[in-house]
């Protein structure tokens, strides 16, 4: 099935829970030891590149930008290469900025890809924004046009962040955040890229944003209904704070209809806290003071894309976990619950994006078209452990799912949905989120699972 064909991303982060959740039943801890069909694609091929170091910013093409060294090590705007007026599509204010860009060297593709989602850390001040663009090569040997792979501001005051709909060669489409190439069955694939990076501020400002991390993760992930069953390897739970998503029901509805569909957001803030990120009072102040954990309304307003129109972007999220001091966050793919079970010995959770039916994940006790959820550990017998957002209220965010059923509706990339119609699964991706000086265990456990 081309990509084209197959469900937006609109609808794929958007959790259908509604009544059901309120009568979920109580979470399964036995294991399930049904066998998978035979598959020859247990190896998830992915790859996963970024630029972080003071070379690799020095290594790339600059114009106007420059090289900032120091613990964290990036790229600022030095002296402006120009000016240019901005349209800003969702208020309709144009204003002038100045800015300046800074270009990656292409990087070839170890696994020529029909897919590729791009990542970046950053820091920008009030009256600064960036963008972030990529530019291909096919297998074919012709190139990609610069896609737009999102403009991007911590705060919303000087722009809204968004997406940017309508790109596409006929050969390839953006779908949100996700480049695609429109039809794989043909054997086309992307084979390298290079990232450009444009830094904008007012004019004859001083500020300038930051970026410590610009990377992306291309994948070409193969066709299957179900995956190769792991044995258990760890048993282990990490102390993870539990949010709801249901409690928020209804409030600050600009943010894609509020709580209901605020899966990640709230899976985002309860990894940000676990690593230490807190707001303060007088980032909170705009929320009615009448709302419990307004922290999961904040994480909501400053992930939305306004294009979107939902909170779901998965760069968005992993750019928002980056502006809490001494994080960083990567989107990328995983091939098993092994992988999983590497991050959680090593302390890191992750944040994980499935669909399934209800009948499909034992005690959830509801169905989803896309659905993240923060893992967090495995039981003795290898179950997973999971913060489940969905769920009716904090209390009740800790759920135990059972190994197998799990396995497959994260990994698999096609599922029957309730009418019978063959639709596409996320293949396995979550974000990551850890300290932007990880220990030596953590740095190691990283690297088995290609992040670095």
């Amino acid at each position: 099935m081309s990509r084209a064909q197959q469900p937006s991303r609109r609808t794929v982060l958007a959790v259908a829970v509604a009544a059901a959740v309120a009568g979920a039943a109580s979470p399964a801890t036995a294991a399930d030891t049904t066998a998978a069909e035979p598959d020859d694609t247990a190896a998830r091929p992915v790859d996963n590149h970024a630029w972080t170091t003071y070379s690799d910013w020095r290594g790339g093409t600059a114009d106007g930008t420059r090289a900032v060294a120091g613990q964290r090590p990036g790229v600022v705007i030095g002296a402006p290469a120009s000016t240019t007026a901005y349209t800003d599509p969702h208020t309709g204010t144009t204003a002038t900025w100045e800015y300046a860009t800074w270009t990656s060297p292409v990087h070839p593709l170890a696994v020529p890809s029909t897919e590729v989602i791009a990542s970046w850390n950053a820091h920008t001040p009030a009256g600064t924004w960036i963008q972030i663009e990529l530019q291909g090569t096919y297998s074919d040997g012709t190139a990609t046009p610069w896609y737009v792979m999102g403009r991007w501001a911590a705060g919303d005051g000087d722009i809204k962040r968004t997406s940017v709909d309508d790109q596409t060669d006929g050969k390839s489409t953006i779908w949100t955040d996700t480049f695609a190439i429109d039809d794989a069955s043909t054997g086309l694939r992307l084979s390298s890229y290079r990232l450009r990076l444009t830094l904008y501020r007012k004019p004859g400002a001083k500020n300038t944003p930051t970026v410590w991390r610009l990377g992306a993760m291309g994948s070409d992930v193969p066709d299957r209904f179900t995956v190769p069953a792991t044995a258990p390897g760890l048993a282990k739970e990490l102390t993870v704070p539990r949010y709801s998503q249901e409690i928020h029901k209804g409030q600050y509805p600009e943010y894609d209809n509020g709580g209901e569909a605020w899966c990640s957001p709230t899976s985002s803030q309860m990894i940000i806290e676990y690593w230490g990120g807190r707001l303060t009072p007088e980032q909170l102040a705009w929320v009615d003071p009448a709302y419990a954990d307004p922290q999961v309304c904040h994480a909501a307003r400053y992930t939305y894309d306004y294009q979107y129109a939902g909170c779901g972007n998965w760069p968005f999220n992993a750019a928002y976990a980056a502006t809490f001091k001494d994080l960083q966050g990567v989107v990328t793919r995983l091939g098993s619950l092994t992988d999983l079970e590497t991050l959680i010995a090593a302390g890191i959770p992750a944040i994980t994006s499935q669909s399934f039916l209800k009948e499909e994940l034992t005690g959830a006790g509801y169905g989803t078209s896309g659905h993240l959820m923060t893992v967090i550990g495995f039981t003795a017998e290898g179950d997973v452990i999971a913060n489940d957002p969905a769920s009716p209220g904090d209390e009740a965010v800790r759920r135990v799912y059972k190994r197998r059923e799990w396995e497959n509706i994260w990994l698999r990339t096609k599922r029957y949905n309730a009418s019978g119609k063959v639709v596409s699964g996320t293949g396995g991706v979550c974000y990551l989120y850890f300290p932007a000086c990880p220990t030596p265990r953590q740095r190691k456990a990283l690297a088995a699972v290609g992040v670095r």
